[in-house]
């Protein structure tokens, strides 16, 4: 991926792809809105975001990160540091 995009443009994908997954709209989630307890989301859908973020950036991802991926904030350090992102 370019390293001329800034950490918000990765945040609007991410947001985008996590979105699209959970079947919400981007404006009903925030970096900290939970996505099992706010967006209904199941391990299956983890999983999912999981596949879907390694492909669209690249990245491998161990399900053992799936834990930290409770919300958007979370999802997004698990990417960044998976793809040496500087921030």
């Amino acid at each position: 991926m370019n390293t001329m995009v800034t950490k918000q443009e990765r945040l609007t994908i991410i947001k985008n792809i996590v979105s699209e997954i959970l079947e919400i709209e981007p404006s009903e989630m925030t970096e900290t809105s939970l996505f099992k307890e706010e967006h209904d989301a199941d391990s299956l859908r983890a999983i999912e975001i999981l596949a879907t973020l390694e492909k669209a950036f690249g990245v491998e991802i161990s399900q053992e990160a799936l834990a930290r991926m409770v919300n958007l904030a979370g999802v997004y350090d698990v990417v960044r540091e998976a793809a040496h992102w500087q921030d």
